[in-house]
């Protein structure tokens, strides 16, 4: 076991580690502690099959606070960058939506843009990276094609011609001709070693150019990226990449709970109705090459005054139907439910996470299989722990038992297990209901 936990890089360890027990989720590590949501996964990475021959999906993930919603969707999002995908993400906020009457929606865009991964820079900021490499290897194609070698006139005119022909293809979409004159200008100002240019188409991509004027006096186009037009960028960039070699784009937006907290209700619905045409996009086929994951909490989504619900639009096109329930749901569904991780699930993780804090920290695992199943019948059976606890909650518990014991030779998992803090009492904001499949639990 020692040479498997060593394998964990002591970077990755500790980044996961720490970001677990601050109760985010961490941006890489996670095939060194996922479990469960093998179905979950499934389903999803048959989306992104469809994709990747020229459809469009869209999934919500649901689940409450800590019930692992953004780290499915950080998991997902590591998948797809392994298989080629460009991947863009944001979490929404009261100045990030998805349409908004002082530029909240373009935020969303620059957020989603300025996030831009691939799987040789999966920390963001990869669009210039994109745009030399695509011409890059335009260059080389056309190279290989006319033998010619870079400076040669005959090579430039074939590059030229290869960049018309994808170029012309974008131009034919909504908004498209003014997008491919921009790959255009940056390709011509690539040749021609002119940063300058580059950084101003970049500045256009990026939705940075406030003034029509502005952008007309620079780089010559007559349009720049608002509020109410920033999706479809969205599209034309999920075609571009596809174009320059990936897969395609997949779009991951989360913390959809600050649509549902819009105190107007009237800016609720035209955020709801953004959210309806991304969705119509996607399912009848004006989209390509394009996938978008949202995750919200139960309440975000279902609720009828509020809540995604509220737009009937929506409502009858994702409201479950009436033979999906908890431990059989339709995960062909446009709505994944999360069902919470079973005891045997939480178990496995938190025996990866003791190799993972003894391979950091370089000592022998003191923590016994025993032990954990105690430490994880002690969280499970709590009152009410059957709707209310999260793999969160555990996590961050089970770290902190790892740092203490760590600090604290003289402690042993038993008389932590025992002390106060681990007595738990019945407690009034939770059912009074218990579960007899946790009474059952064996290791």
């Amino acid at each position: 076991m020692n040479d498997e936990r060593r394998k964990v890089p002591k970077r990755i360890a500790q980044t996961v580690l720490n970001s677990l027990k601050g109760g985010v989720v961490p941006r890489i590590g996670l095939p060194y502690i996922a479990v469960g949501r093998k179905n979950e996964i499934e389903a999803l990475l048959h989306d992104v099959d469809i994709i990747s021959e020229g459809g469009a999906s869209f999934r919500f993930i649901v689940g409450r606070y800590g019930s692992g919603k953004s780290f499915l969707i950080q998991t997902i999002r590591n998948y797809v960058m392994d298989r080629g995908f460009i991947v863009a993400d944001a979490d929404l906020s009261p100045e990030r939506r998805l349409q908004g009457t002082r530029g909240q929606g373009l935020a969303t865009y620059r957020e989603l843009i300025g996030n831009l991964s691939t799987k040789t820079k999966p920390e963001g900021g990869a669009l210039t990276l994109v745009l030399d490499r695509w011409i890059s290897a335009v260059q080389a194609e056309a190279s290989g094609e006319t033998g010619r070698m870079p400076g040669d006139p005959l090579l430039t005119q074939a590059v030229d011609r290869k960049i018309v022909a994808v170029t012309s293809q974008i131009s034919e979409l909504v908004h498209g001709f003014e997008f491919a004159s921009l790959l255009s200008r940056y390709y011509h100002a690539y040749i021609d070693g002119d940063d300058e240019t580059k950084g101003k188409v970049v500045r256009w991509f990026r939705g940075e150019y406030a003034l029509k004027r502005e952008a007309k006096e620079e780089l010559g186009v007559n349009i720049i990226i608002t509020d109410d037009d920033w999706y479809d960028y969205l599209k034309l960039f999920a075609v571009f990449f596809r174009l320059a070699g990936y897969s395609g784009m997949m779009i991951m937006i989360d913390e959809l709970v600050n649509l549902y907290k819009i105190p107007n209700a009237i800016t609720r619905q035209y955020n709801y109705e953004k959210m309806l045409t991304m969705y119509n996009d996607t399912l009848q086929g004006k989209a390509k090459y394009l996938g978008i994951i949202m995750g919200a909490t139960p309440q975000a989504v279902e609720d009828r005054r509020r809540g995604v619900y509220s737009y009937e639009a929506l409502r009858s096109r994702l409201a479950e139907g009436k033979f999906s329930k908890p431990g059989a749901r339709d995960l062909l569904a446009p709505v994944i439910r999360l069902d919470p991780l079973t005891p045997e699930e939480m178990l496995v993780l938190c025996e990866k996470l003791s190799d993972m804090h003894a391979g950091l920290y370089q000592y022998e695992r003191r923590v016994t299989t025993e032990e954990l199943g105690d430490f994880i019948k002690l969280e499970y059976g709590r009152i009410g722990a059957d709707h209310n606890i999260t793999p969160r909650e555990v996590i961050r518990d089970f770290i902190e038992l790892l740092d203490l014991l760590y600090q604290n030779p003289s402690l042993d998992m038993e008389k932590m297990l025992a002390s106060d803090a681990f007595t738990y009492t019945k407690s009034e904001a939770v059912s009074d209901q218990t579960d007899s499949s946790y009474a059952t639990f064996t290791i």
